[in-house]
């Protein structure tokens, strides 16, 4: 489920940074991608 909600969040970020804002890959899609790959790690 969380990898799920994590993916969602990045997708999001992204086409928001493509549309609107690069400051909002950084702010919303780069923690999102940080805290997936630490789950990955985890598992």
């Amino acid at each position: 489920i969380a990898i799920f909600f994590l993916t969602c969040v990045v997708v999001a970020g992204t086409y928001g940074a493509l549309t609107a804002s690069k400051k909002i890959f950084v702010t919303q899609a780069v923690p999102a991608l940080l805290a997936l790959v630490v789950l990955l790690l985890k598992n």
